[in-house]
């Protein structure tokens, strides 16, 4: 028969003493018979201060508190009731009491008998109360919730005397980290304690946990569908779930709008087979179902509401847990998409715009008006012009202003691709069309341009043969690849240019007629540089203000003023770009002389030179004649101002008389600038 000490510690140093002659006069066979964690909750206890013999009421929540604890742990009580009512159900007539607290020990719930509600042995058992060691000493439910075991305590055990008729048996619930989140307990008269009682508790617990887990994973699994759904619902490609009987079950929005269903939920009182989507190429989305095939980047045509588009396909079977599968998923892209994103990574887009053409003479302007007006359009436009004059540079900048500004600009060059390949670069082929042909064909520049802009340069150049095939382009919209018997709409707008007169090339039969007049809807004529001679210092500066990455505000000697004018620069703007390049590499220091020009510029001679004179008052001065006067330091002085007088005139020439703007070129202040041609006597 097990023995309890008597514990008669009543919370004074002198209770204590007597406490502990008690435990040490124990024979050892009566000590080993009191549980470990008995003794060591006593210990605990006492180190508490917990007053064994105190007869008053547990400390108890109010009513805002107690809501606030309800409210925090309504998920535990949800689940737990109903196992509380189990047990209460077994329970109920003896004088036992189920009771739920929080981690704290305080009561949340309590089912039990009204007379054993109102017994004073039972008394303390109300919600709100609390049942933690430091407060009702040594128990089931405050040591269980020291230990985080299931525990009884009986009789003599309890700390407090007063607690010595009862019998508690108490298993905490735990989560899935072991946190406990509260402890349910069972509590009735001591004289009828029973260790079953304590296992029908753990076995509620038990349940009570796996309910809290069950709900967890549900939580999870809603959390997470709801992700997906999301997911399928704003993906920018159309998805397509079916069966495995190929009967479509679920579209996305997108999917929807591609295939004509509308904004609302997918219904149809017949089933819907794939084949009525895909027709024909439906045999590709079979075999995902039957067997079991994934496809990915299936080009596929599609009679839409829009006509016949062009699609990206991938197909992916689902399977359950024995790999039998249930159905699959289709996800169809775009081909513009998928173009748009090639060309924004390829660096198919224009980037210039009208306000990159330097130039105030008439003949750019009125090039600039007609390429304005026709960016409003989308009529096919020829530029002609001799190379070098910025062609593609009006292009680009007719594209950036055209409602395809967002769309790919592609350009390509027909002289500079070999006979028999530009077919293959403007249409594009498919797998096998010809020997060295890329694995799985590839799009041709009119579709990667779908949505933009083709620019098709030296369109002179282009062969005989295909030019039949770009006139079909032209009047259809539509392509075939080499290869290929599949049509492919095409929306693009083609901007032409070219060096040559493409009448002469009619005349030589080297050039369809029925094509010149096709491009030739709007020709814009891009004058040379020879022939706008008053723009070729604003792009001279232009040039050597972009180029000039280490900020020498270079000076230009007027000498390199009056040579670069006069020149006729064959290469016009791509010319003067190149030697701006060379002077800004090699000059050394600020001051930009003849010297810093290539060679050709320099000996060229015009055809009809007409070099000022000393007294000819236009304010220039020849380089022999400023030699000439020029001797010993008050001649050295006199060469430094007046070539820094020449520069002044000469770049109020070139720039019309704009003293901001010759002030910006000398690399001074308006105020130092009006104080030199006061010293010069320059008026202007």
């Amino acid at each position: 028969m097990v023995v309890y000490a008597e514990n008669t510690c009543d919370g004074t140093l002198a209770g204590w003493l007597s406490f502990t002659a008690t435990l040490k006069s124990i024979d050892k066979s009566y000590k080993h018979s009191i549980r470990p964690e008995i003794l060591d909750s006593w210990v605990r206890c006492r180190q508490a201060r917990v007053n064994p013999n105190d007869d008053g009421v547990h400390h108890q929540l109010d009513q805002y508190s107690l809501r606030a604890v309800l409210r925090e742990n309504q998920e535990l009580i949800t689940i737990a009731k109903p196992f509380m009512d189990n047990l209460y159900q077994i329970v109920a007539g003896s004088g036992f009491v189920v009771v739920l607290t929080d981690i704290r020990g305080y009561i949340m719930e309590i089912l039990g008998d009204k007379d054993t509600l109102k017994n004073p042995m039972t008394v303390s058992f109300f919600q709100g109360a609390n049942w933690s060691e430091k407060e009702a000493g040594t128990n089931a439910i405050g040591t269980a919730l020291v230990t985080r075991k299931p525990i009884q305590v009986s009789g003599s055990e309890h700390y407090c005397r007063k607690h010595h008729c009862l019998t508690c048996s108490a298993a905490p619930i735990l989560d899935e980290k072991g946190k406990v989140l509260g402890i349910l307990d069972v509590s009735g008269k001591s004289t009828a304690a029973h260790l079953h009682t304590l296992g029908m508790v753990v076995a509620a617990t038990e349940a009570i946990m796996a309910q809290l887990a069950i709900r967890r994973k549900n939580n999870e699994l809603r959390v997470m569908n709801s992700r997906l759904t999301n997911i399928f619902n704003t993906m920018s490609d159309g998805v397509i779930m079916i069966d495995n009987n190929g009967v479509i079950s679920e579209l996305n929005p997108v999917a929807k709008k591609i295939l004509g269903f509308g904004p609302t939920k997918f219904e149809t009182k017949q089933p819907l087979q794939v084949e009525s989507i895909f027709g024909a190429q439906s045999t590709i989305i079979r075999r995902i179902i039957t067997c079991k095939e994934s496809c990915a980047d299936i080009e596929i045509m599609l009679d839409t509401n829009c006509g016949l588009s062009h699609y990206l396909a991938t197909g992916e079977p689902v399977a359950d847990e024995q790999g039998v599968v249930t159905g699959g998923v289709i996800i169809l892209r775009p081909m513009k998409q998928i173009q748009n994103l090639v060309n924004r990574f390829s660096g198919h887009y224009g980037t210039l715009k009208f306000s990159d053409i330097i130039g105030e003479s008439k003949a750019i302007l009125e090039a600039v008006r007609i390429a304005s007006l026709a960016a409003t359009c989308i009529s096919s436009v020829l530029l002609q012009g001799e190379s070098g004059t910025g062609k593609e540079i009006f292009a680009q900048a007719i594209h950036n202003r055209s409602d395809r500004s967002a769309g790919p600009f592609i350009a390509v060059n027909c002289g500079a691709i070999p006979r028999e390949l530009i077919g293959s670069e403007l249409f594009g082929y498919e797998d096998g069309a010809f020997t060295g042909a890329k694995r799985g064909g590839k799009p041709g520049k009119f579709e990667l341009a779908c949505g933009g802009t083709l620019f098709l340069d030296e369109i002179g150049d282009m062969p005989l043969e295909q030019q039949v095939a770009l006139l079909r382009v032209l009047q259809e919209r539509k392509v075939n690849r080499i290869g290929s018997d599949k049509v492919i709409p095409v929306d693009v707008r083609v901007i032409c240019a070219t060096n040559k007169s493409l009448l002469k090339e009619v005349e030589k039969g080297t050039f369809r007629k029925d094509l010149y007049y096709r491009l030739n809807v709007i020709a814009i004529t891009i004058p040379p540089l020879r022939e706008r001679s008053e723009d070729i210092v604003p792009l001279f500066n232009y040039f050597l203000d972009r180029l000039d990455k280490h900020g020498r505000n270079f000076r230009v000697s007027p000498a390199v003023i009056e040579r670069i004018v006069q020149y006729d620069w064959p290469g016009n703007v791509r010319e003067l770009q190149n030697v701006v390049e060379r002077i800004v590499s090699l000059t050394e220091g600020e001051m930009v002389n003849l010297i810093n020009l290539p060679k050709e510029i320099c000996t060229w001679q015009p055809t009809n030179p007409t070099s000022p004179n000393p007294d000819n008052g236009n304010g220039f001065y020849p380089a022999r004649h400023v030699v000439e006067v020029c001797r010993g330091r008050e001649g050295r002085r006199f060469l430094l101002e007046e070539n820094e007088r020449q520069e002044i005139l000469s770049l109020l020439s070139a720039h019309r008389g704009n003293v901001s703007l010759t002030a910006r070129t000398m690399g001074v202040s308006r105020n130092t600038l009006y104080r030199k041609m006061k010293q010069y006597a320059i008026y202007n």
